[in-house]
């Protein structure tokens, strides 16, 4: 097990619509911020693409929070022979198995694992204790980042999910500023947006207008709802 010693609060998923030079931009807003995680997903480039942008990002974001691949052991591993800070990875269904990432990537990794239905979590439940260490559930709500991505959960959905694991589930899809304590008070350990941040005007302030949130004491859903 890596032995997480972070919050897991506040993840930002890039987004590659945007230019590089300009995600690079908000990155270092965000990681500035108080962000904890930093995401890199950039599923339609080249492995050496994708290898430059994480040397990129690790500079930028230089230690100041967690700094994940998404989907690619291969390309985590690359970077980290090249020198970059990589801590790990955020893998989907599709991607090799977290056994495998685990053995790759060692014990100090972090690794996410995607999981949005009952056999997933049933998965993640037969696992060996330490071989991930958060679920990334969602959707939260519609989302253009992932067009094709599945049924919606909404916060019940969420609450319905996460009370069936032990592990942390990080709440990702469409979440807004306003999720953030509902979701938190259904039980995620954190939250996770690509648009929320990476579309913002000013992407500092939403990072620390999000990690306020995501850090207040957590209510009960009935004072949530009031």
């Amino acid at each position: 097990m890596s032995g997480l010693g972070t919050s897991l609060a506040l993840h930002l998923v890039t987004d590659d619509r945007l230019p590089f030079d300009r995600l690079l931009e908000v990155v270092d807003a965000a990681a500035g911020a108080g962000v904890d995680v930093v995401q890199l997903r950039a599923k339609s480039v080249t492995a050496r693409e994708l290898l430059r942008q994480a040397k990129a990002l690790s500079d930028v974001v230089d230690r100041r929070c967690l700094l994940l691949i998404d989907d690619r052991v291969d390309v985590a591993l690359a970077a980290r022979d090249a020198g970059a800070r990589i801590d790990g990875v955020h893998l989907g269904q599709s991607d090799l198995p977290p056994e495998t990432a685990r053995r790759l990537l060692g014990a100090h990794a972090v690794i996410g694992w995607t999981a949005n239905s009952p056999e997933h979590r049933a998965a993640a439940s037969a696992l060996r204790q330490g071989t991930i260490d958060y679920l990334g559930v969602g959707v939260i709500r519609p989302t253009s980042t992932k067009p094709d991505h599945p049924p919606a959960l909404g916060v019940d959905g969420f609450a319905a999910f996460a009370a069936g694991t032990a592990l942390p589930c990080v709440a990702i899809g469409g979440v807004g500023v306003d999720d953030v304590a509902p979701l938190r008070a259904a039980g995620a350990a954190g939250i996770a947006v690509v648009s929320a941040i990476c579309g913002a005007d000013d992407p500092a302030a939403t990072t620390r207008a999000l990690r306020g949130a995501a850090a207040a004491p957590v209510l009960e859903t009935a004072e949530v709802a009031r």
